[in-house]
């Protein structure tokens, strides 16, 4: 419970701050584009950080790793929560972002060599359904204390539980640490990598903002973070101590297991975040009521998570496709929706996605970390995770563009349909005038429908397409071999 608090505090606060954001703007007195930053920091700082978990638990040993990224992130949480202008709250976020980076890995690492191989299944089962919950209770909690408190509760929030993690993983494990061997650091890998994170980081975060690449600015550090990833994959495929050792991708089951975490992650996520942002703009709903809506889909997995941690013996390659299918059930049920859905069936598909959320990660991380040495496992969960992180932000930016987009193309055409001419146009108008509009409030209201109509068909448009693409992961899954049931024995009783 330790190991799975300490995810959930971290995934908590990227979910809870991305709500909080006007409000932190509006108090520090600047514009929401510049308070992006204050998201941005913190992902560009966790983005180099991720991959290097292999690195620093071989180095410093699991435990200690995991243990002092725990107590640090605490620490970085409080000085964000007394924060006194932007520029020292960014500072104090790629700090937060950069000591969390082992967190999640660690956390996933330490699991795998604490508990026997029996219970693994439900050891990771306990550890998913946390860090599940998260960015369902993120909303709703950024939400409440934004409305009711001052902004900086969101990241003092996470003292109390920082610390108490720090001290219940260092008494219990401590003398469990891992043997540690002193590695060269490899300093060019590492700002080839900052240097490229950085650059793709600022591009999916800001643009949007920037109109893409009709930006200078987005041309520039586009082509800074292909050319900088390049020479960066070329450094460590030929050094001889990789800060990142991507080797493990010759592996089958890794490769491909991961191909499959991340996509079937970045249309969750971009699913996650569209459907809440199409409620709360178009549909008139707040944010308490949107959170809701999609709340049933983390209780849900909440419950059915242990009753499929169970089923250690079942193929993984057939519990990640009835995950693969619940999302695509779900996500067909959303593209059927209509401008006047009622509360029930907009909730039910989340009932039907929280089942696929249930099952989603343990037979992917089991098929991932097939046959895997226990020295290469916390390496293994740091490019992974890193790999998920970096698609879930391509999938933000990717889905909230082409909403836009296609709510353009679609108000274009309904607009190019309604004309003085046209006697449904003519015939509503007689209507609502009849009721007491004038002609220009009568026009605006017609306006407004179609606003609202084409942001309903380009939000069920996209949840269409994420159906038929989650569908496609599942042959993706069955391109691996079927994984041992008892691998990773990582540690001797």
């Amino acid at each position: 419970m330790a190991l799975a608090f300490g995810t959930f505090m971290q995934v908590l606060d990227g979910t809870i701050a991305n709500v909080s954001l006007p409000t932190i703007a509006g108090n520090l007195g600047v514009s929401t584009d510049s308070g992006t930053w204050v998201i941005t920091s913190f992902a560009v700082a966790n983005g180099v950080t991720v991959p290097l978990t292999g690195w620093l638990m071989a180095r410093f040993g699991v435990v200690r790793t995991f243990t002092v990224s725990v107590l640090a992130f605490t620490f970085a949480s409080l000085l964000c929560g007394i924060a006194w202008d932007l520029p020292s709250l960014i500072v104090f976020r790629i700090l937060q972002g950069g000591c969390s980076g082992p967190m999640i890995p660690g956390s996933q690492a330490l699991l795998l060599m604490i508990f026997p191989p029996a219970k693994r299944g439900l050891a990771l089962a306990i550890w998913s359904m946390t860090t599940l919950a998260a960015p369902v209770l993120g909303p709703l909690l950024g939400g409440f204390i934004s409305d009711n408190y001052h902004w900086g509760w969101i990241f003092l929030i996470n003292v109390p539980v920082g610390l108490t993690t720090g001290w219940l993983t260092w008494r219990a494990l401590k003398t469990r640490d891992t043997p540690t061997r002193k590695l060269p650091i490899d300093t060019v890998g590492l700002l080839l990598l900052a240097f490229w994170v950085f650059s793709l980081q600022v591009v999916l975060d800001l643009g949007k903002n920037y109109d893409w690449f009709n930006s200078t600015m987005i041309v520039i550090l586009s082509i800074c973070a292909a050319i900088g990833f390049v020479a960066w994959l070329i450094w460590e495929l030929t050094e001889e101590h990789p800060a990142v050792d991507l080797s493990l991708f010759r592996r089958r089951n890794f490769a491909i297991a991961t191909l499959a975490l991340c996509l079937g992650y970045a249309v969750m996520f971009g699913n996650n975040l569209l459907f809440p942002l199409w409620l709360q703009q178009e549909v008139g709903y707040t944010a308490s009521w949107a959170g809701l809506i999609a709340a049933p889909s983390g209780f849900i997995a909440i419950i059915a998570t242990p009753i499929f941690g169970r089923m250690r013996n079942l193929d993984p390659r057939i519990l990640a496709s009835i995950a693969f299918m619940s999302f695509a059930g779900s996500y067909f049920m959303r593209s059927h929706f209509t401008a006047d859905a009622s509360f029930w069936v907009l909730m039910m598909p989340q009932l039907l996605q929280g089942v696929g959320m249930a099952i989603f990660f343990v037979p992917l991380l089991t098929i991932m970390l097939d046959g895997i040495p226990a020295q290469q496992v916390p390496a293994a969960s740091g490019i992974s995770n890193f790999a998920r992180i970096t698609t879930g932000s391509f999938s933000a930016s990717l889905i909230t563009t082409f909403w836009t987009q296609r709510e353009t193309l679609h108000q274009t055409r309904l607009v190019e349909a309604t004309n003085p001419y046209s006697p449904v146009y003519q015939q509503a108008m007689s209507q609502m005038q009849a009721h007491g509009m004038t002609a220009e409030q009568a026009n605006g209201s017609i306006m407004r429908t179609i606003i609202n109509q084409s942001y309903l068909l380009a939000s069920t448009e996209l949840f269409w397409i994420s159906a038929w693409l989650v569908l496609a992961m599942i042959g993706v899954v069955w391109l691996t071999r079927r994984a041992a049931p008892t691998t990773h024995v990582v540690a001797a009783d």
